[in-house]
């Protein structure tokens, strides 16, 4: 994305009043989407516009009548965890004739609608950049016909447009993720999970097919968040004798003690000829050559149904006020725009730049311009299909390089889930990079006790999808015991390190680089890749298994509240963990439609307290059953979890009755998600390069030794906004509040009004980095890598 000029925003001077805004899903449906309708209304009503759902997308505005409704605070409750599009989706073609805009145009008039939010993929965003390219021509005729008085042409003389793409595929160009894209992996890998099970059984092979039309992201990430043998997408069809070398990897897999192959194609897939790669005739194929009991499995639309995922939730939300900020500012020479993920932040980019990439793709994939295809679909997608290469096919011996070099692998803190799938792809780029790798089991107290070994590429098989940490891990710093481990680095012939981890593993490589100036051994490479449930780690917006908490969280949440239905009004206080971070407390409680949330970064007295049961009691008496509060554990000393049950139940009696429940270690459970899955994989093999690179920088020919003692060879590897950076550990002491173990600054904090706003609470919002739109750039310079978000 081309940089755009600083910009600075006040929420407080943008008003709607006055202006009238319409909602409407069109195309496919996708998880998330309610979450997006239930924020644009909200939004536009809190900012004194006037709502509307168009129900059944561009069909209900060409039959206009019941179909254009105008909406209520109250119409969008219990729909955040509802899949699908509750206010229905169809596609239109009566829409894509003259008539049937003209049609539209005369009900949008009628309403005095002039600002339109689609949520739909890339035929609905075009069919609406169209409709407003035709808006002036098409009230000049509703005017000849004698439709409309001739007033209402200048009256409404601009039709605003801002998208949002709500796809599973994930193939709209300009975006990182699309809305239900997450929730669709969730569902894939959740199948592909159980399949695991049985196939290991029976020792079978699996033939999956999963969707994604003409678009291979969903198969490609689906295979690397479960370590598929082999996948097959559109974008990057195999090379001819594709054939005989699956079956031989495959045989060699199962000779390698493997009981079971998943082969995952896309419905798209195709071969060098373009002609279709259909699961049947892998199925055969690898039942004629191998002999092995093989069984396909399409999964179909189970990948659009169930409940959304947190991340789509938190996204679909974050959209959604984006959507109404934008039409808010939109002029009569502003073009239609489409909000947009870029790493982790939210970019507003002119719809059309988008949707014509997006179409470049589909000609050069036509063309057998494969390679161009992939670069299209953008460095998201292009680092997914690297990472699948280097992690995927094992190179054989004679072809890997020979660095000699010795590259060690531990886990310290607490277990976070997708902490295997991080050390699964250290260790295998490593081996590919020519490394002997090492794991070392129960972090830095296993290191010096000597409990180091040497591991294989046929070690970490399956490890992906595993929850806790396979290698043992422990809070031990490694200070009290540096002697013993510079010992263990020597004997071993350690010469680099990579620590998968949270807070401690910060501390440690601090404390490593203290005890540089005594012992040479620490005067090597090291890494820390940031992993922990808490995400507290300074440096890193994200940290792996932030999002598989979030979702036990969410998941939780709902089944709480659900439990109240048809009982009387209820309000249900619920404690996250997070030490003193209250990223789990503040974005579970957007995910879950939270009423308040209370964290240690946001301090709160009686008087706050009070006005949030009073704000709830205002709330039941307008007919809302369910009321949801999350407490972070470490908020305030005093205001403990049963303080605030007591309080909520005296103070809501009447009206009200209230129930605790302390979420505690199962937020640290369970199956990783296919987003910690993924981000472990792809960040931790971007950190085994980086400690390759710094092996052959540091590298002293003359000693035959790697030296490596400047502050640059200590870092930690996070996600800035748009970033993955490499930043050396001792400039993030000054970002850090080492007493409570959290960064001084903390991005999400600018979420929290935007979940005060959806509760219906009058509050400030920070919209600095709102407002600027940006063009679509091809070439993306690689430190502005923004692949990690999925």
């Amino acid at each position: 994305m081309a940089k755009p000029e600083s910009k600075k925003i006040f929420f407080e001077n943008l008003s709607g009043a006055g202006k009238a805004i319409a909602v409407l899903t069109s195309g496919g449906d996708a998880q998330g989407m309610n979450a997006a309708v239930r924020a644009v209304v909200r939004m536009g009503l809190y900012v004194g516009a006037k709502v509307y759902f168009i129900h059944e997308g561009y069909q209900g505005m060409v039959d206009g009548g019941e179909n254009i409704v105008e909406a209520s605070w109250e119409s969008v409750s219990s729909m955040l965890q509802v899949g699908g599009t509750v206010i229905g989706s169809a596609r239109c073609k009566e829409f894509r004739s003259h008539e049937g805009r003209l049609k539209a145009a005369l009900n949008l008039v009628k309403q005095g609608i002039t600002n339109l939010c689609v949520i739909g993929g890339d035929g609905s965003l075009t069919g609406a950049n169209l409709f407003k390219e035709e808006w002036s021509g098409l009230l000049a005729e509703l005017v000849e016909q004698g439709s409309i008085e001739a007033d209402a042409v200048s009256k409404y003389s601009a039709l605003h447009i801002v998208g949002m793409v709500g796809s599973i595929d994930n193939d709209f160009c300009g975006t990182d993720m699309t809305i239900g894209t997450d929730s669709a992996l969730h569902r894939i890998i959740e199948v592909v999970d159980a399949i695991m099970t049985t196939a290991q059984s029976h020792q079978r092979t699996f033939v999956l097919e999963v969707m994604g039309r003409h678009c291979g992201y969903l198969a490609l990430v689906s295979a690397l968040a479960c370590g598929a043998d082999w996948v097959l997408i559109p974008e990057m069809p195999p090379e001819d004798g594709w054939e005989d070398k699956m079956c031989r990897k495959l045989s060699a897999n199962r000779a390698g003690m493997k009981r079971l192959n998943i082969i995952i194609v896309a419905e798209g897939a195709i071969d060098g000829s373009n002609r279709p790669i259909t699961t049947d005739y892998i199925k055969d194929l690898v039942v004629k050559r191998l002999g092995f009991d093989t069984r396909v499995t399409i999964l179909g639309h189970v990948q659009r149904g169930g409940t959304p995922s947190a991340f789509d939730r938190v996204l679909a939300s974050r959209m959604g006020v984006e959507a109404v900020l934008a039409l808010l500012e939109t002029t009569a020479n502003t073009p239609a725009c489409v909000v947009s993920l870029c790493g982790n932040q939210l970019v507003r980019l002119p719809l059309m730049e988008c949707v014509q990439m997006t179409q470049e793709v589909q000609r050069a994939m036509d063309g057998k311009r494969f390679e161009e295809a992939v670069k299209l679909r953008g460095r998201s997608f292009e680092n997914n299909l690297k990472t699948y290469k280097l992690l995927a096919h094992r190179k054989p011996e004679s072809e890997l390089p020979t660095s000699n070099f010795n590259v060690a692998v531990l886990n310290v803190g607490a277990p976070a889930a997708g902490m295997n799938a991080a050390v699964r792809s250290a260790v295998r780029v490593g081996i590919s990079e020519g490394h002997k790798m090492f794991a070392v089991s129960d972090g830095f107290e296993g290191f010096y006790k000597g409990q180091i070994r040497e591991v294989k590429w046929a070690d970490v098989g399956g490890w992906t999808g595993q929850g806790g940490s396979l290698l043992g891990t422990k809070r031990t710093l490694p200070a009290k015991h540096v002697d013993k481990i510079a010992e263990q680095m020597r004997e071993h012939k350690i010469n680099a390190l990579l620590i998968v981890g949270g807070f401690e593993a910060f501390l440690s490589l601090l404390e490593l680089l203290t005890a540089r100036g005594k012992y040479d051994e620490f005067c090597v490479p090291m890494v820390m890749v940031p992993a922990t449930v808490s995400n507290n780690v300074p440096g890193s917006d994200l940290s792996i298994g932030a999002d598989t908490a979030l979702n036990a969280i969410t998941a939780t949440c709902d089944r709480i509240k659900q439990s109240a239905s048809g009982t009387k009004r209820r309000v249900f206080i619920i404690e996250t963990m997070g030490g003193y971070c209250g990223y789990l407390a503040s974005v579970g409680g957007l995910a879950a439609g939270a009423d308040a949330a209370y964290i240690f970064e946001e301090p709160f007295d009686i008087k706050d307290l009070q006005a949030n049961v009073e704000h709830l009691t205002q709330k039941m008496k307008t007919g809302i059953q369910r009321g949801l509060v999350l407490r972070n554990e470490n908020c305030n000393e005093n205001y403990t979890t049963d303080f605030i049950y007591q309080l909520y139940s005296e103070e809501g009696r009447g009206v009200f009755d209230s129930r605790k429940n302390v979420l505690g270690h199962m937020q640290q459970g369970g199956a990783p998600s296919p987003f910690d899955r993924n981000f472990g994989t792809k960040i931790s093999a971007k950190a085994m390069q980086w400690v390759t690179k710094k092996l052959l920088e540091t590298f002293r020919h003359d000693e035959g030794r790697v030296f490596a003692n400047t502050e640059d060879s200590c870092c930690l590897l996070g996600m800035r906004r748009r970033a993955l950076v490499f930043q050396p550990v001792v400039d993030l002491k000054g970002e850090t509040d080492f007493v409570h173990r959290i960064p001084k600054e903390q991005w999400w904090l600018k979420l929290r009004p935007l979940m005060k706003i959806l509760a219906k609470y009058k509050t400030s919002y920070d919209v600095s980095d709102s407002g600027q739109l940006e063009h679509v750039v091809r070439d993306r310079p690689k430190e502005s890598d923004a692949s990690v978000a999925m």
